[in-house]
């Protein structure tokens, strides 16, 4: 009997063992993570394939809701609050819905993220935002349902659905300014060293927000006996679009020599054009 017991607990613990077969996925999942300005934006879907098939209008009916995918809801991911077609979407998960029609797609966030594709019981109460863009044809054909994030701003980007021979591109804003805008305050009104204060004046020259302030931001950033060569070029990029010409050649001059000392062929070749387009070359 002890015999018996222990053949089956052994062949259990080898059965339960045993390797399990792995196939390829027919709409393999993918996961992008992007950070758009300061926001964090992390989109899961998985990707179906064309296959010879008729997709818009067929395998993907027109005037239905389509999971945007397969599988399991494709999910977006929201650090911040954004802005959509000019409807607040408040930050958090939400599964992307869409209607296709031959020349739009409606567009719907969905705050039930927990559906294997569609809702049983589909609860308008639910949508957070819906909005409608344009659709357009592509001169290729892309093979695996793709989503994008791309055309990247330091306040905005765009959801670029892409199958077959069709595109639809959904633009976002993000809260960049109001979250860069609240930390410079705060560092500044504290202890800032050299690297913040550059940091600031980048911010406030890429934005144009206040020359002035940059520029008095950027010389606290260059009081030091040894100035970063990127730090000296963005100071003379700052006093070239104030018009304090000499100053700019000056800096220029002065990053030149540190990018060249430190083997920086980039920064070498930006100041250069740069000294030429101010007739100092």
């Amino acid at each position: 009997m002890k015999k018996l017991l222990l053949f089956i607990a052994v062949s259990a613990i080898s059965f339960n063992g045993k390797t399990q077969i792995q196939t390829p996925q027919p709409s393999p999942s993918a996961k992008i993570e992007q950070k758009v300005g300061l926001t964090d934006v992390t989109l899961e879907y998985s990707r179906p394939g064309v296959r010879g098939r008729e997709v818009f209008g067929d395998l993907v009916p027109y005037g239905k809701v389509w999971r945007t995918g397969a599988n399991q809801n494709t999910k977006i991911t929201f650090s911040d609050d954004v802005v959509i077609d000019g409807k607040d979407l408040p930050a958090g998960s939400y599964a992307v819905y869409t209607i296709p029609t031959q020349d739009e797609w409606e567009v719907m966030f969905y705050k039930n993220t927990e559906n294997w594709g569609l809702p049983q019981q589909w609860d308008e109460n639910e949508v957070a935002l819906k909005t409608t863009v344009e659709t357009q044809s592509l001169p290729f054909k892309m093979e695996t349902f793709t989503i994008m994030i791309d055309e990247l701003q330091n306040d905005s980007a765009a959801l670029n659905f892409i199958w077959d021979n069709t595109v639809a591109s959904l633009n976002f804003e993000v809260p960049t300014d109001q979250k860069a805008t609240a930390s410079i305050e705060e560092v500044m009104n504290g202890e800032p060293g050299p690297n913040d204060y550059f940091a600031a004046a980048s911010y406030y020259h890429d934005s144009e927000k206040d020359l002035e302030q940059a520029y008095e931001w950027i010389q606290k950033a260059t009081e030091g006996e040894e100035v970063a060569f990127w730090v000296q070029r963005r100071k003379s990029l700052i006093e070239a679009d104030m018009g304090k010409k000499e100053d700019a050649i000056a800096s220029a001059k002065k990053s030149l020599a540190a990018a060249e000392k430190a083997g920086n062929a980039d920064y070498a070749k930006m100041n250069k054009d740069s000294l030429k387009e101010w007739g100092a070359m």
